[in-house]
């Protein structure tokens, strides 16, 4: 099946970051199917969808993210949108040759030592990082595709208070948004962030009266304190 070049679909393009990439301007022309017409969970919406439309590439944003307790409380959703909707996802882009870029999430590391390589072992610590980790696992066994795995905030800063001991690489949606097209032919894993540093530390260069707090006071061990990533790989193709 011949593939427009310039063409990404974009699933979840409803949400935060797929509003920032509605912004940007550039060679690719990007479409964002509604659910009715791409609907994750029904394969044959995904099938009719692509074929129709057929992108050279599929931007994998949809699934379940935040409040992040509803992983724990409905573990079905959890299981539903973020895995078997990326397994066919997965399934599909595979049928059609599409390449596929997942955005995975840097609680995939087990969180306790930070500087994380792309090789290094994973171990997630709540639903929400095993549920994207099981998306990880269908992606991975299709060759034509690329895992980021992302640490992206809101902009500005939402909340009042940040963490003062949590190490993360924080980023603003817009960059990611701008830096992703420098990286849609790449294959594997890419760690995609900003210098690991805290939260507080990050969000005092834009907000210098945000307050302090403490995640290891509210957050349990399900959190752990810095599962903050190496960018080396990052830098390196950006250059």
């Amino acid at each position: 099946m011949l593939l427009y070049k310039n063409r990404i679909v974009v699933t979840g393009g409803t949400g935060r970051f797929g509003s920032e990439l509605k912004k940007i301007k550039n060679k690719y022309k990007l479409l964002f199917p509604t659910k009715q017409k791409l609907n994750i969970l029904k394969l044959k919406t995904i099938d009719n969808y692509l074929k129709k439309r057929r992108p050279k590439y599929l931007l994998h944003l949809a699934g379940l993210s935040r409040p992040m307790k509803i992983h724990e409380k409905d573990i079905d959703k959890s299981i539903d949108l973020n895995i078997i909707g990326t397994a066919n996802i997965t399934k599909a882009c595979s049928k059609l040759g599409i390449k596929l870029i997942y955005f995975s999430t840097s609680y995939v590391y087990p969180g306790t030592r930070g500087n994380y390589k792309e090789t290094d072992p994973l171990l997630p610590k709540n639903n929400y990082s095993w549920s994207k980790l099981g998306g990880e696992s269908s992606v991975q066994m299709y060759k034509n595709s690329l895992i980021l795995r992302v640490c992206m905030t809101e902009k500005p800063f939402v909340h009042k208070k940040a963490f003062y001991d949590f190490n993360t690489n924080f980023i603003f949606h817009d960059e990611v948004a701008k830096i992703l097209f420098r990286l849609i032919n790449k294959k594997g894993i890419i760690n995609l962030g900003g210098k690991a540093q805290t939260v507080y530390e990050f969000v005092k260069k834009f907000d210098p009266k945000i307050k302090k707090n403490y995640a290891k006071k509210i957050l349990t061990s399900k959190y752990p304190l810095n599962p903050s990533m190496n960018i080396a790989k990052l830098k390196k193709i950006l250059k």
